[in-house]
């Protein structure tokens, strides 16, 4: 298998140190926690916009994406039409509670509606969380560049740990803002050079992939209500919102970028440009499945032909392979672009909710000067950024694919934990002890249900309930939970 050249690892190590020389620009300046973690607060719309997508779009987007599509067809990309449900949702109805005080995290709000109990157990939940979704996010590229290079894989997850938590450590929101910007290019970039490479060399470009895939059977997709077939339309459209509600919703990730804007108004614009600026990228990301999958129809399956042993490799296996010197470095700096844009807000995001609703909630106020704390906030960002490389070790041992351990992961903490914002927003007589007890009961839930299988209508093996419905069903059962718990106390 090829391997890089001189000149791929040189334009991979200028994108590296560009990420770090923008670290230490932006940590010039810092005096105060608002400033490293929303970044003063000033951001228009369009950088907001930018960098929710880019923190949406890991290197798990970036392997997973295109490989679902080649190994399973075109059904689970079919998850963007869930994103017209869940932004106006979050807009309307969710936005607004976090402006009233100028939060620092998403679950300050849930202490004022409820308890301090509640903050900290939705807080440690996020943390569990994309602590492990994180770990995904690093063994992507790890992966990608091990193929590529032949590296040990210990050494790659590191590598990108590393860089992403020097510059996240050194630079705080802004840093993280605008890297994902420049990361958000390479990385659509880098995907469309794929594309159009790939289509050069299939017989009748477009035309021929739609003729392939659809002999393929890659274009069908499943009408069934059976929750436990795979992926359905309505899977990825009802579970689907449900994922994406979690995510921008819930998530501290993407709730922080919103108060990094100016005003409300300015925030909420961003979640309707991010919407626009999706469909783009979605399209491209899992249309890029079916051209490799036309791709490699005539020339062969390199998984049938054992020259990769899994799926999430059959994007580096075509870089590597088919692309002229100088655009592998180019586009492992992509897939590193993506995945260092995620860990970096995610690291970034752990060490607010750490500072903010663990360290400074549960000391004395005035207790430490704002110069101490922002140390203690760089000392929090080395440690996540720590945990989540040593993390990424055991996503490396899953056997499962990409898509599917994520979504996975998302569903079962996060379902509980949107369950619970939607009874502090529309609920005015539950209380903590209703709260808690069904949080309890939606994450117990959809773990149940991994567990239980049956057979399906038309006979074979057992099998258990689609990942797709695991944050849906673990939010539902969090909301009846709670409203069925007697309340002891009125809400304030």
């Amino acid at each position: 298998m090829a391997r890089f050249t001189l000149l791929d690892y040189g334009i991979f190590a200028v994108y590296l140190a560009a990420s770090v020389f923008i670290g230490m620009w932006f940590s010039r300046g810092e005096k105060s926690l608002k400033e490293y973690f929303l970044a003063g607060a000033h951001m228009n719309r369009f950088v907001v916009a930018m960098t929710i997508l880019a923190a949406l779009f890991s290197g798990i987007s970036y392997l997973a994406g295109p490989s679902e599509v080649y190994t399973n067809g075109i059904a689970f990309s079919l998850v963007l039409l869930s994103f017209f449900i869940a932004t106006p949702f979050t807009c309307i109805w969710i936005l607004p509670h976090f402006y009233n005080s100028r939060y620092f995290t998403a679950y300050h709000f849930l202490q004022e509606r409820f308890s301090l109990s509640l903050r900290l157990l939705a807080s440690g939940l996020f943390i569990l969380r994309v602590s492990l979704w994180l770990a995904a996010a690093t063994y992507a590229p790890a992966l990608a560049l091990k193929e590529v290079t032949g590296m040990p894989l210990w050494f790659t997850i590191i590598c990108t740990g590393v860089v992403s938590t020097i510059y996240t450590m050194m630079g705080g929101m802004r840093a993280v803002i605008w890297t994902d910007i420049m990361q958000l290019g390479v990385l659509f970039g880098g995907q469309l050079i794929i594309v159009l490479v790939a289509l050069g060399k299939i017989p009748g470009g477009l035309a021929g992939v739609w003729d392939i895939a659809q002999a393929g059977g890659k274009l069908d997709v499943s009408l069934s209500f059976d929750p436990r077939e795979r992926v359905t339309l309505w899977g990825v459209i009802i579970g689907g919102a449900f994922l994406n509600l979690v995510q921008m919703a819930t998530d501290q990730v993407s709730v922080q970028r919103y108060l990094t804007a100016t005003s409300l108004r300015e925030a909420q614009r961003s979640l309707w440009i991010k919407l626009w600026m999706i469909l783009p990228v979605l399209v491209l990301f899992y249309g890029t499945g079916l051209v490799l999958y036309a791709f490699y129809h005539s020339t062969g399956d390199p998984l049938t032909t054992g020259q990769i042993n899994r799926a999430d490799q059959i994007l580096p296996y075509f870089v590597i392979t088919q692309l002229p010197v100088g655009l592998p470095g180019l586009l492992i700096a992509a897939i590193f672009a993506a995945s260092m844009s995620t860990v970096s807000s995610g690291v970034n995001s752990l060490t607010s909710a750490t500072m903010c609703d663990f360290y400074q909630t549960l000391t004395k106020p005035g207790m430490w000067s704002e110069k101490a704390l922002l140390f203690r906030a760089k000392l929090f960002t080395l440690f996540y950024g720590a945990l989540v490389t040593g993390l990424a070790f055991g996503i490396a041992s899953m056997k499962s694919n990409l898509v599917e351990s994520v979504n996975s992961v998302i569903g079962l903490v996060g379902g509980p934990m949107l369950g619970l914002f939607l009874l502090g927003i529309f609920s005015r007589r539950v209380d903590s002890r209703g709260a808690i007890l069904g949080c309890v009961a939606g994450f117990l839930a959809p773990i149940g249900l991994m567990f239980y299988k049956t057979v399906p209508p038309g006979g074979g093996d057992p099998v258990p309930i689609s990942f797709l419905w695991f944050s849906m069903i673990g939010c539902l059962v969090t909301v009846l939970v709670g409203l069925l718990t007697p309340s002891r106390s009125v809400p304030r």
